[in-house]
């Protein structure tokens, strides 16, 4: 960097410096397994502990879709209220999740729905414009997670498609990410709870957030069930309990392939 030739410039760059690095906000994106409780008790204690120091702008949710939200709350609403403001679906136990989204609400914070749409997910599947918004690389290792997630039983023809899906339901994280970082502006902290895919610098999210968010930091946290070095594609990984899940493999054999709209692949912990 050239230096400065007068003292007034010199003085307005260092104070623009400062200024920049007041201002940084920082999005911590939480890869879970949505079967392991621990994951979600971790990631309510850190909206708990974010929010009582001041620091929680935001809290965004692959669990209720992009445009639903908890703002106009007040904080003492009711459950019911909260679940009817996020349109809150069965097909995410609500008790898994209510401390995390409860935790926010106590604390004036909003909870932002971020999932693409249901009634999108159809038309997504068809459009193969969604195989460009990524690198190729980030892309096969989507087809690869798919195919994995549904225990090789998947059709190879619904690969692509719900691997779009998957993208679209990144991109749509990810602008929801940047529409809370345009509101509060300022230093602090928007929290993504997702499935660990999603939250995957390799794959995911952050790859949409350099495009439409590209000044917002990213800290990408993942699980492990003992401490390890951070799994390729995060940031860390912190040790979590583990509780016996379902086969899930079996589950799928057993009720037959998944129809077209069931794009979600199975749950799984960072690698």
């Amino acid at each position: 960097m050239k230096s400065c030739r007068r003292r007034w410039s010199c003085g307005l760059l260092a104070a623009l410096a400062v200024a920049t690095v007041a201002q940084a906000q920082t999005a911590w994106l939480f890869g879970e397994q949505h079967d392991q409780p621990d994951h979600q008790r971790q990631a309510a204690a850190a909206v708990q502990e974010l929010a009582a120091d001041g620091r929680l702008h935001a809290v965004v949710l692959e669990m209720a879709a992009r445009g639903r939200d908890t703002r106009g709350l007040p904080r003492d609403a009711s459950e019911t209220q909260v679940r009817e403001a996020l349109h809150w679906s069965e097909s995410w136990p609500w008790t898994r999740y209510r401390q995390v989204v409860m935790n926010a609400v106590r604390a004036g914070v909003p909870v932002l729905g971020g999932n693409l749409p249901r009634e999108r997910v159809r038309q997504v599947m068809a459009e193969p414009e969604w195989d460009r918004q990524v690198p190729e690389g980030a892309r096969q290792r989507l087809l690869d997670a798919v195919r994995e997630g549904h225990c090789g039983l998947l059709p190879p023809s619904q690969l692509a498609p719900m691997a779009r899906v998957q993208i679209a339901r990144d991109r749509s994280l990810a602008e929801t990410l940047a529409g809370a970082a345009r509101d509060a502006p300022g230093d602090g902290v928007l929290l993504m709870l997702s499935g660990a895919v999603h939250a995957s610098h390799t794959m995911g999210v952050p790859l949409h957030l350099s495009q439409v968010a590209p000044g917002l930091l990213t800290r990408s946290i993942g699980f492990r069930a003992t401490a390890s070095p951070a799994a390729d594609g995060f940031d860390e990984s912190r040790p979590a309990a583990v509780e016996p899940a379902p086969d899930h493999c079996a589950e799928l054999a057993k009720r037959g392939m998944p129809s077209p709209g069931a794009t979600e692949p199975r749950p799984q912990a960072p690698r």
